[in-house]
């Protein structure tokens, strides 16, 4: 059995044949070191290729996505430092069968979560029927009773979603959270699509990978269809807080490729209820509103009054059903993580049906039995906060020290409500350029759905994120994650690659 890190010869192949899988689930390499059945073609090309061609095809693409300006922020630093985001150059592989399950788990959970926000801003029929307890809703900091009575157009709140997969030691998949208000990413996955088929043409002519490239026209087909009723030829715009936010690049890039305007808050303002764009030509009305900007900076009229990145008056224009925004104003209550914990019993009690895609199993810190066995564990937990993201106030219980345990429990104590813990999952790894050899690196997988008047579209393969750090199980880019091209098959038993 080769080594965990298995350096090898530049001047000869990568050798994946000598690659070992350890005690995790391998995506491309199973325990008895053979190419899973969809990847024989793609290993079989891999070993082929010398180490210092595939490095050479790695720097490469590196400097396409620099030169393309596909960078993000990082605001853990004091400068803000901006960053391509790093790539790697082995693509994941995941069989059409694996695919068509995943596919239709998300489809079943939004529509779950889009019912569960009608309700919650109207009747609340899941309070009442006592399967959410009400105190968790009053306490979420993304609940919003500004939009308590509103009624988006088709009844859909979320309209682009971006669902977190992981793969636990046996291969089998588990929601780790829900992202419903502003998910970034997509544009990630389409330019890594982008950069690798430039890199490897042969392979991808040879290939049967499911396309991705159709994303853009697909949004703004289902932008267009949530416009107001009376409006015949919808004017959409992309709205983003502007060229400091860490995923500016995506609002540009998203814009541009649906063919519409991109603007700031600015650039808008609210006349007579109806919202309207300052162009050189003068004012013209807008039909539909793709935000990236978060609720609280909407409108200082109504959430923030500092805001300077909303638009006064805009939920005034909103709530007359004079423009549509998506996401509708106050989805985020659905990504909290204790309401995610619920999410099962909104697909049974909202759709009548079992859930297809499993949530990770969660312990609620509001909940004393919950609490006890949280801070009696918490050196085998993974804690997070309701309300956090981007990988940051994370507690890797086995991974944290006497100290780190120690702080986060007294911040658990004093606000239980803000808290969850998850078992420690072995995350599935897929095999990663670590400089000269290959090593396995943990991975999850954001597939990205659209949903419209009459259907959840789910984009075949979505970001597969890797925590490039050995050992590392946090995968965001802003703690030293990177990305990699994601391959579904288009056929079952297709294989990758050359014939």
């Amino acid at each position: 059995m080769a080594s965990e890190t298995s350096a090898v010869d530049p001047t000869g192949g990568i050798t994946l044949d000598d690659y070992t899988v350890g005690e995790f689930f391998d995506e491309l390499i199973d325990e008895h070191g053979r190419s899973r059945p969809d990847a024989i073609q793609l290993v079989r090309m891999l070993n082929e290729l010398k180490v210092s061609e595939l490095q050479r095809r790695q720097q490469a693409i590196e400097r396409s996505l620099y030169n393309m300006g596909i960078t993000f922020t990082v605001y853990s630093d004091d400068a803000g430092t901006e960053k391509i985001m790093p790539f790697d150059i082995i693509p994941r592989v995941i069989s059409s069968v694996l695919w068509h399950h995943i596919e239709a788990g998300i489809k079943q959970r939004i529509s779950a979560l889009n019912r569960f926000l009608s309700d919650i801003y109207s009747d609340q029929a899941i309070v009442k029927e006592g399967l959410l307890p009400p105190e968790l809703i009053q306490d979420v900091e993304a609940y919003l009773p500004q939009c308590v009575g509103l009624r988006p157009f088709h009844d859909v709140w979320c309209h682009v979603s971006g669902t977190d997969l992981v793969r636990d030691a046996s291969g089998a998949i588990y929601v780790l959270e829900d992202n419903l208000r502003c998910p970034s990413g997509v544009s990630y996955v389409l330019q890594n699509r982008l950069v690798m088929k430039r890199n490897f043409p042969k392979l991808f002519g040879a290939s049967k990978v499911r396309p991705v490239n159709d994303y853009p026209s697909r949004l703004y087909e289902m932008l267009q269809k949530m416009a107001p009723p009376h409006v015949e030829t919808p004017v959409v715009v992309v709205l983003t807080p502007g060229t400091f936010n860490s995923a500016y690049y995506e609002h540009s890039f998203l814009a541009q490729q649906m063919g519409v305007e991109l603007v700031e808050g600015r650039d808008l303002l609210v006349i007579d209820n109806q919202v309207f764009m300052r162009t050189i030509e003068g004012l013209k009305k807008v039909d539909v509103i793709y935000r990236r900007i978060d609720d609280d900076f909407l409108d200082p009229e109504v959430f923030r009054k500092d805001s300077v990145l909303g638009v006064a008056g805009l939920m005034r224009a909103y709530s007359a059903g004079n423009v549509a925004i998506a996401n509708a104003p106050g989805t985020g209550i659905a990504d909290d993580k204790v309401i995610y914990a619920y999410v099962p019993e909104m697909i049974r009690f909202y759709l009548g049906e079992e859930p297809i895609l499993a949530n990770v199993p969660t312990h609620i810190c509001a909940r004393q039995d919950d609490l006890r066995y949280v801070l009696s564990n918490l050196d085998q937990l993974v804690v997070k906060a309701a309300n956090g993201s981007g990988g940051y106030g994370i507690l890797i219980g086995p991974h944290a020290t006497d100290e780190e345990r120690r702080e986060f429990s007294a911040k658990i104590i004093a606000n239980p409500r803000n808290f969850i813990a998850q078992p420690t999952l072995s995350l599935s790894r897929v095999p990663t350029m670590a400089g000269d050899s290959i090593e396995g690196r943990h991975v999850d997988l954001r597939p990205y759905a659209l949903c419209g008047p009459e259907d959840v579209w789910v984009m075949p393969g979505g970001l597969t994120r890797v925590a490039l750090r050995p050992g590392s199980l946090v995968v965001n880019s802003s703690q030293g994650g990177g990305s990699k091209d994601t391959w579904v098959a288009a056929v079952p038993g297709q294989t990758f690659g050359l014939e």
